[in-house]
């Protein structure tokens, strides 16, 4: 260790009192950390690239410091979604601070690590108060039965009023109107249950049908349009 001359000759001086790290929740205990493997915990981090063009939803499941299961959600960049492949190989397996330190390419992903660090290691994680944490698995859960991202798409102009692309139940066939032409309601297939049915012997009609749905008053519509199109 170097030392100025200025440090050299000062006399020393007692600390007096110190208490070590705030203890901060992880997984229902208390814990005072000191060293990376001392995090555990399941959040996530939400990220965007410079120009702000895309943005990343990131997931770790964190136990004694070493991540063990990754989720990456990507939108607006096709180039983000080629990282984020690479990044769902990278990060399981590495510990928090050297995930925090690898170039994940897309600046959206790094931001998202970042912002994810930020809450796991100062005891804001999901999985706080949750006894032993949240299973390794756990990720899917944000994915629902289709295992498909939940994405709303929705357009407007001032001209021509607002346009339901996608809801979280699926792709958005029809949006209903009232005979004031607001919105009353919509019409969806759920391209995860699609998927599903085709895989199973469905032929793709078949599947369509089976994977429709609506939302609101979609009976009580004087019409409906196809968002695309009309």
């Amino acid at each position: 260790m170097i030392y100025s001359r200025e440090v050299e000759e000062m006399c020393p001086v007692a600390q007096g009192v110190h208490h070590g790290a705030a203890p901060i929740p992880e997984e229902a205990k208390w814990v005072q950390a000191k060293e990376v493997k001392d995090i555990s915990g399941f959040t996530h981090g939400v990220g965007w690239c410079a120009p702000q063009q895309g943005a990343c939803k990131l997931s770790l499941n964190v136990k004694e410091g070493v991540i063990q299961e990754a989720l990456i959600e990507t939108l607006g960049c096709s180039g983000m979604t080629h990282s984020a492949a690479m990044a769902s190989e990278i990060l399981p397996g590495l510990t928090v601070l050297e995930a925090l330190n690898t170039d994940l390419v897309c600046d959206a992903i790094n931001t998202a690590m970042r912002e994810l660090f930020l809450q796991i290691v100062y005891g804001r994680s999901q999985s706080a108060f949750s006894e032993d944490g949240l299973a390794v698995g756990a990720g899917l859960e944000d994915l629902g039965k289709g295992l498909r991202s939940q994405v709303g798409t929705m357009y407007g102009t001032l001209a021509k009023g607002p346009r339901y692309l996608e809801m979280a139940e699926g792709y958005v066939t029809g949006i209903a109107l009232d005979e004031d032409n607001q919105i009353i309601g919509y019409q969806y297939v759920s391209l995860g249950k699609m998927t599903d049915f085709i895989k199973k012997g469905d032929d793709p009609n078949t599947a369509w049908e089976k994977a429709k749905g609506q939302y609101g008053r979609v009976a009580d519509a004087v019409k409906i349009i196809d968002p695309r199109q009309e």
